[in-house]
C-alpha cells in the first residue's frame, strides 16, 4: 500500500546529479589550502561545498562536496581506485532493490543521517560509488 506522506515512493529510482567528488592525496590539508589560495575555493573541514540551483525547481539548492582524502583512507575500500564519486539519487530504496535484481554489488545497508540516506555499491571496473538521497528541505 502506498504511503501518501512518502514523496519519494512515486519517484523513478535514478541518479539526479553529482553529490560529491572524492580523491586521494598525500596531504589533504595542504591540498585544501592550495585550492583555496590558488583557485579561490571556499574551504571547510571536508574540502569545499559547491551550491547550485535546480533548473526545474529554482527554489531548491543542491550541493556538491569536493573532498581530498588521505591516500589509502579506508573510506574508499574495497576499491583500489584513487577517486570516488557520490551520486545524488531519488527513491534510494527502490534503486537499491533494482540494483540487487541486476546483480550489482551492494556494499552496505542504507544508512540515514540528518542530511540524507546513503549506500555504497561497486561498478564493474572496481570503483566504489556512493549513492546519496538528500533529505528534502
Amino acid at each position: 500500500m502506498e504511503d501518501p506522506n512518502n514523496k519519494t515512493e512515486n519517484l523513478t529510482p535514478k541518479v539526479t546529479g553529482i553529490g560529491g567528488i572524492f580523491f586521494f592525496t598525500d596531504n589533504p590539508e595542504q591540498t585544501r589550502e592550495w585550492y583555496g589560495q590558488n583557485l579561490g575555493l571556499e574551504i571547510n573541514d571536508y574540502g569545499s561545498t559547491f551550491e547550485s540551483r535546480n533548473i526545474n525547481r529554482p527554489d531548491e539548492i543542491n550541493a556538491l562536496q569536493w573532498s581530498p582524502f588521505k591516500k589509502g583512507d579506508a573510506y574508499f575500500s574495497p576499491s583500489k581506485k584513487e577517486f570516488m564519486i557520490n551520486y545524488r539519487v531519488q527513491n534510494i530504496e527502490e534503486l537499491v532493490k533494482k540494483l540487487r535484481e541486476n546483480g550489482v554489488t551492494i556494499l552496505d545497508e542504507i544508512e540515514s543521517y540528518d542530511y540524507g540516506k546513503f549506500v555504497h555499491i561497486m561498478d564493474p571496473e572496481g570503483n566504489k560509488i556512493e549513492l546519496w538521497e538528500p533529505n528534502e528541505n
